[in-house]
């Protein structure tokens, strides 16, 4: 019997929720006795809740807690890890390794039927990603730590121009988002909430200091307020209706911004709700690239400012290229 088979047989005896000693283990087993011990030290560093009574009447047992949760996972849910872990590693998730080892545990106590299982199932996603370099991934594990234990950092940061700044930086949470990861927190240095791209961030320290997070605080709202503000929270909302086919709709309800604004869907039209700022700043740029798969329905105001935009860009080339305002095809 496998060290791994002996401290799961354990477990199951003392699921039972009696008492046991390790010589009755180890009769039970018909292992050595020290090797019962050995074995339930490992299961403790690994984290079953074994409780040991000394003395007469004493011995092993497990809390109850534990003895009333499942020990084996079923086939979708060895499925969802096994697919968890190939997200995570494509991510950059700072803890890949270690949900990795535990598929591997969990591998450890399969047959071979399901084992084949699972490995057809690892081989049968992909996911395409920047894989972050090693740099990148120690920093997002460093930024989830100060996280967790409400630990302040002292954070050099390069700007998109490429100066670089110093500041004092209480990390909330981390965000990971089209690719990217960013950490949003209270920067001490402009004296308000900031969010940060990691693969900007060239130097991290962790401080002695401490920080308590906001009550139902959210990165992923204020990343996305930062990103496009007035988009979805604005006090003048305004309706814009599209019209096209089914596939070219459903393509842009699957973007990170409409997603979220749509308010009404049909087989050939769609319903945003969307801030009128967003509409005359940014909006019309997101709808460009779908040309004419896409017509708009209403407002009246937006399609006139879709036409100036289209204007603009097609004035910025030819002005660039020196080709005349009149083109003819050949």
């Amino acid at each position: 019997m496998s060290k791994a088979d002996q401290m799961l047989s354990i477990l199951w005896l003392l699921r039972s929720g009696r008492k046991m000693t390790a010589q009755e283990i180890s009769d039970r087993l018909e292992i050595h006795v020290r090797t019962v011990y050995r074995c339930i030290d490992s299961l403790c560093a690994s984290g079953a809740p074994i409780i040991a009574e000394p003395g007469p009447g004493g011995g092993y047992k497990l809390l109850g807690r534990f003895m009333d949760s499942p020990l084996m996972f079923d086939r979708d849910e060895q499925k969802a890890l096994i697919h968890a872990a190939t997200f995570a590693r494509e991510a950059g998730y700072p803890y890949t390794q270690a949900l990795e080892r535990a598929v591997g545990k969990l591998k450890l106590y399969t047959n071979e039927e399901q084992l084949s299982e699972m490995k057809r199932s690892d081989q049968g996603l992909s996911v395409i990603q920047t894989p972050l370099d090693e740099r990148e991934r120690n920093l997002v594990a460093q930024l989830e730590r100060a996280s967790a234990e409400g630990r302040t950092l002292e954070m050099t940061y390069a700007k998109g121009s490429g100066a670089s700044t110093f500041r004092a930086f209480d990390p909330y949470e981390i965000v990971h988002w089209k690719g990217c990861w960013y950490t949003v927190g209270y920067c001490r240095l402009r004296g308000s909430i900031r969010s940060f791209r990691v693969d900007r961030i060239t130097d991290l320290t962790t401080t002695e200091q401490y920080f308590q997070r906001p009550e139902h605080f959210s990165a992923k709202s204020h990343l996305f307020a930062g990103l496009l503000p007035g988009s979805l929270e604005s006090e003048s909302l305004v309706i814009l209706r599209v019209s096209g086919k089914e596939q070219v709709l459903n393509e842009l309800c699957r973007h990170w911004l409409f997603g979220h604004a749509l308010v009404e869907r049909d087989q050939e039209e769609a319903v945003f709700r969307l801030g009128k700022e967003s509409l005359v700043s940014y909006v019309p740029h997101l709808l460009l690239p779908y040309g004419r798969a896409l017509r708009i329905l209403e407002p009246d105001w937006f399609i006139e400012r879709l036409i100036e935009v289209s204007l603009n860009i097609a004035e910025h080339y030819r002005a660039a290229s020196g080709l005349p305002k009149t083109l003819h095809q050949p």
